[in-house]
């Protein structure tokens, strides 16, 4: 009896797994020449961080006091071109006497953006309101022309600012087109999906670049003067297509991981189209899609900084303008290191919500 039950006792309590410490001289110290190159893999990453440290805190300058001087003689980071052009950086051609109406502005992007990521928003009517309310008032705050704001024309709009008002207005145009295309290119009409499918393929075929380049300056000559518009909102209109058609194809893909039973129970309940789509298909397609567009969003966020080519000052522009003067012209590296921050901060955040909306849905799971 005791012999029988000796066996499932070992199976009922293995042998413990080994600690960290033995689990590290495991992965790094098995053999003398493993643990050599450990220690000389380490040698480097702490004399690397040591002198990024250096550099960055401990022989930095961080006040204006002493002028680019002070930074030249210190040999550390010049952060005082941050302190000294922080204002070119973030808000660039806007009047300086106007600059709090940009702020604000960013604040409201900002705002809405992270009321939209609030499951409680998640309604139709309650997103149309915050995205309604929220581009309106950084459209007045920015423009202007209203009893109390002086008007400012979209020429003179820069920095974060106009960056975040790009990004927003491009995922606000193209994402509800991305679906018009992708439920167009699902069609049972070979005329319908086959033409969609050509224009998706024909835009994807071309560089962002030139697409902005057309927008903004060939576009002009091919209509009338009425219909023309402002060179900013041709711009967003060509990064909106350009953001459709790749993010239709992501739709695209999230309805075919759709069991086609599904729709089939559907209709036979007796569900129309349109119910079968917003009820049954586009919330399982876009849980789908969820990983591939949360980087989509990524992706067209640091293409902002392409408008710089057709005139706009967006803010790697601004960082551009702020280290060009003769005194500051050598701190570029704590520009260009400030505005990398800028966007990191973004592009983390949206990574770190679309890892939540993952846990959320259970696709880990799945």
């Amino acid at each position: 009896m005791l012999h029988g039950n000796t066996q499932s006792t070992y199976l009922r309590f293995p042998c413990p797994a080994p600690g960290r410490l033995e689990d590290l001289k495991r992965r790094f110290f098995a053999t003398p020449l493993q643990a050599l190159l450990s220690l000389i893999s380490l040698a480097i990453m702490v004399f690397v961080v040591w002198k990024l440290l250096n550099w960055a805190i401990f022989s930095a300058v961080f006040t204006t006091s002493g002028g680019p001087e002070a930074c030249q003689a210190a040999g550390g980071a010049c952060w005082s071109v941050i302190a000294a052009r922080w204002r070119i950086i973030l808000f660039g051609l806007y009047p300086f006497e106007e600059q709090w109406r940009s702020a604000l502005a960013c604040v409201a992007v900002v705002v809405m953006t992270v009321l939209s990521c609030i499951p409680a928003f998640w309604t139709g009517r309650r997103i149309a309101l915050v995205w309604g309310a929220g581009t309106g008032l950084y459209y007045v705050l920015m423009k202007g022309g209203v009893p109390g704001l002086a008007y400012v024309g979209e020429e003179a709009w820069g920095g974060l600012a106009l960056t975040l008002f790009i990004f927003v207005t491009t995922c606000l145009i193209g994402f509800p087109l991305a679906i018009c295309l992708a439920l167009l290119r699902r069609s049972e009409l070979p005329w319908i999906s086959r033409t969609t499918g050509l224009i998706i393929d024909g835009v994807r075929s071309l560089p962002l670049i030139s697409i902005l380049f057309t927008f903004a300056v060939v576009l002009p000559f091919a209509l009338p003067q009425w219909l023309q518009g402002d060179k900013l909102y041709r711009v967003i209109i060509g990064s909106a297509l350009f953001f459709s058609a790749y993010q239709a194809e992501i739709v695209r893909g999230g309805m075919q991981g759709v069991p086609a039973g599904q729709e089939e129970a559907a209709m036979a309940l007796g569900m129309s189209y349109w119910q079968r789509i917003s009820r049954i298909v586009l919330p399982q397609a876009m849980r789908n899609a969820l990983p591939a567009t949360i980087n989509q969003f990524v992706i067209s966020f640091k293409e902002t900084s392409l408008v710089v080519i057709v005139g706009f000052f967006e803010i790697l522009a601004s960082g551009n303008a702020a280290y060009g003067t003769g005194e500051w012209r050598f701190a570029y590296v704590e520009v260009y290191a400030f505005i990398a921050s800028i966007y990191f901060i973004f592009v983390f955040s949206l990574s770190r919500y679309g890892a939540f909306l993952e846990r959320r849905m259970s696709l880990g799971e799945r």
